[in-house]
């Protein structure tokens, strides 16, 4: 995919990272019961386990915090979409709440454990369940590396971590124009790092193009206002 230019990016991120939340949650905030010491389950869960390797590991990449430059990254593929939301200041908030609140990645399919609006620094992974199957098979470890929150401008990055099927970052930012337009726009550069994706990479390149237009179509959903937005997955 190509980049396209002349797309906003953020002018202003935050970017001193908060601690991870020590007890996880799931998806709707409801905090997960932390096991009795020297009880069976004293080790965690094998999701807990993998949520605390991903907070101990590094980005699998050099460039973090790059979606919020003009000029991204040599050596990835770039993309950049953006879709008109609507009018005035009430659009942008409903919007942007949304998409600090994961409802991109909910609104594809994906839950988000741990389950709290974005924050910089934050770990968390994202589960992906396939078709046939009752229970998230694929497990993708991401973090927060920055987020913006203006009175013209919400969204947050994330980037990938060891584990993740490719290396790069993803942006997802609600901005407002001066004459009150309110845009949604994705921005990312990544390439494939897991032997599974590049082998598939065909199939691997139209799933990230679906997820693309998902995210898009599930913020425009949630800007029109209650009752519209895209339903969450179970």
């Amino acid at each position: 995919m190509s980049d396209s230019p002349g797309h906003e990016v953020p002018r202003t991120v935050s970017s001193v990272p908060s601690p991870d939340p020590p007890v996880p949650s799931d998806r709707t905030g409801a905090a997960t019961a932390a096991p009795a010491a020297g009880s069976a389950g004293s080790a965690g869960s094998a999701l807990e386990r993998r949520l605390l390797a991903a907070r101990a590991a590094g980005p699998n990449y050099r460039e973090v915090g790059a979606t919020a430059d003009v000029r991204l990254p040599e050596g990835y593929k770039h993309l950049r979409r953006r879709v008109h939301l609507g009018h005035g200041p009430e659009v942008l908030e409903r919007a942007g709440r949304f998409v600090l609140g994961w409802g991109c990645q909910l609104g594809t399919g994906f839950a988000v454990f741990p389950f709290a609006p974005a924050e910089p620094g934050a770990t968390v992974l994202l589960r992906l369940r396939l078709p046939g199957s009752h229970r998230p098979r694929l497990v993708i470890p991401c973090r927060v590396v920055w987020t913006v929150d203006e009175p013209d401008r919400i969204g947050f990055a994330y980037g990938t971590l060891p584990g993740h099927p490719e290396r790069g970052e993803e942006a997802f930012v609600v901005s407002m124009d001066a004459a009150g337009e309110v845009w949604f726009e994705v921005v990312a550069f990544a390439r494939l790092a897991a032997w599974y994706a590049r082998l598939g990479r065909p199939v691997a390149v139209l799933c990230q193009y679906l997820a693309i237009e998902r995210y898009l179509a599930s913020v425009v959903d949630a800007a029109a206002g209650p009752g519209s937005g895209t339903p969450l997955p179970d």
